[in-house]
């Protein structure tokens, strides 16, 4: 598994982003499965935002079926895995 490190709201939209992207799916279905709107989805993703509230923030994961992880810092796994995040060869 691949623990990739955030540490600002925006790494987080971008990632959001990503991932619903990834899926196939609008911003519109997203925002209207997790209870936002697609204005508050889009600031968040494009990092516009200062704060996402974590039930908000929780609700888009969900719909994504995503989850936040809580790791200790220097725990994101293996050698390859921390070159990868790093953007090393």
């Amino acid at each position: 598994m691949y623990i990739s490190i955030m540490t600002t709201l925006q790494e987080l939209g971008q990632a959001v982003s990503r991932l619903r992207k990834e899926r196939g799916l609008t911003q519109a279905v997203v925002a209207s499965q997790a209870g936002i709107t697609k204005d508050l989805l889009s600031r968040f993703e494009r990092g516009a935002l200062v704060e996402m509230g974590s039930r908000k923030l929780l609700a888009v994961l969900a719909v994504l079926g995503a989850e936040l992880a809580v790791v200790e810092s220097g725990l994101s796994g293996t050698l390859d895995e921390l070159r990868h995040e790093r953007g090393a060869a």
